[in-house]
Formats: C-alpha cells, sequence, structure tokens
C-alpha cells in the first residue's frame, strides 16, 4: 500500500472511531434520563426495574408501548415521547449491553 493510501487509510478509520464515541456518548446522555427511577447505567435502587442486562427486544417493545399509550404509566408515556422509535432502540440496546447487578 502506498504512503498516502495508509495515511488516508488511517485517517478514515480515526474518523470512524470519533464518530463512534460520539454515538456511544450520546445514548448515554440519552439514557441518563431514565437514571432517576431505573439507576445508574439501569441499576435500580430497590422498588423501581433495573434495566441493566434485560432483553434489548423486550426493552423496545415495552418504550413502543409506553410511547404509544398501548401501556399505561405515570411518567413513561411522556418520556418516551420525546424520543424517536430508533433512538429508544439505541436505548435499549445500551442497557441490555450493561452487565446485570449481582
Amino acid at each position: 500500500m502506498k504512503p498516502l493510501n495508509r495515511i488516508l487509510m488511517g485517517g478514515l478509520l480515526a474518523l470512524g472511531a470519533t464518530v463512534a464515541q460520539a454515538q456511544v456518548a450520546q445514548v448515554k446522555v440519552w439514557a441518563a434520563a431514565c437514571a432517576n427511577c431505573h439507576g445508574t447505567n439501569g441499576y435500580a435502587e430497590p422498588g423501581n426495574e433495573p434495566l441493566a442486562g434485560k432483553d434489548k427486544a423486550e426493552l423496545v417493545q415495552k418504550m413502543l408501548d409506553f410511547k404509544s399509550g398501548r401501556k399505561p404509566a405515570t411518567l413513561m408515556h411522556q418520556i418516551t415521547k420525546g424520543y424517536t422509535d430508533e433512538q429508544l432502540t439505541e436505548i435499549a440496546a445500551y442497557f441490555a449491553a450493561q452487565p446485570k447487578k449481582p
């Protein structure tokens, strides 16, 4: 590989890593809105539902049900309406990826 191609490839890889890090940071910001009830990183205090390590599909479905009004709630129906379905899917993936609290 020519030196210029290596430099360009390295720059593209670095840019891709930076974009990926920014996307993860954005999802963490969205997920932070859940911390008041569900705890930091989904590790809820007793009395609230923990989200860490839950099935992603289950979390997505619950949030979409809250958003549509199919599942009754006190706050979740309002909170979920502030996100797109894609954002809710990313938030669910974030919590699903957290290890369950021992």
